[in-house]
């Protein structure tokens, strides 16, 4: 650990996931998104492994879902999002994917939160962006995360930019992160690797940093 001006600055993996310090991010894992993916199944798998990891760490968990809003309440920005998504001409074509209390919006059950835990919902990519998400992370003198879920190329990136520039230490386990695109989702890796703000890390090395730390 490098210290300075009375700092603490991790330089590893392992003093960033103090679980004092850190919480998991999982990001968007719903039924409507991962069925949308070749590989949903494998996702779900390794975002779990990570999740029971984080919570025999002791670490806080917070669990982000993307939210539509009905067409009615929809502003510019996001009925023109929903229309090059769908890839559709008209406002009346626009079908909203994850409606509050559409099966397509909830959680997929085997990453069932705890009590314990937090469920955010948002409208926008980067979790911070309109969400409590940044106040709940800072009372609680957390100044890292990891991140898990889909998808890297819409919604990590953005959040892990985001949060870099909030003053965060983002961890993205990449193997444990899916893409809609599998191109541009190792292109999003990739700039993320060469801005060199977050740690990117697997499966098996996050498990290990994780399984050295004990619950506060």
């Amino acid at each position: 650990m490098e210290k300075a001006y009375g700092l603490e600055i991790p330089q590893s993996l392992e003093e960033a996931c103090d679980s004092t310090r850190t919480a998991l991010l999982v990001y968007d894992m719903q039924v409507g998104i991962i069925r949308q993916l070749k590989n949903g199944d494998e996702i779900v798998t390794r975002v779990k492994t990570v999740l029971d990891a984080a919570r025999a760490a002791g670490l806080r968990v917070f669990f982000m879902r993307h939210m539509s809003l009905p067409k009615e309440a929809s502003g510019v920005f996001q009925l023109r999002m929903a229309m090059a998504w769908q890839r559709v001409k008209t406002v009346a074509e626009v079908k909203p994917w994850f409606l509050r209390d559409s099966p397509g919006f909830q959680l997929v059950p085997e990453l069932g939160p705890l009590s314990s835990e937090v469920v955010f919902d948002k409208i926008t990519m980067s979790a911070f962006e309109g969400t409590p998400l940044d106040i709940a992370l800072r009372d609680c003198g957390i100044n890292s995360f990891i991140i898990v879920g889909v998808a890297t190329e819409i919604g990590i990136e953005p959040t892990v930019r985001h949060a870099a520039d909030l003053g965060y230490i983002p961890i993205v386990v990449t193997d444990a992160c899916g893409a809609g695109h599998a191109q541009a989702g190792q292109r999003a890796l990739e700039s993320m690797e060469f801005i060199g703000d977050a740690i990117l890390t697997d499966l098996q090395t996050i498990q290990q940093a994780l399984s050295r730390r004990k619950p506060a």
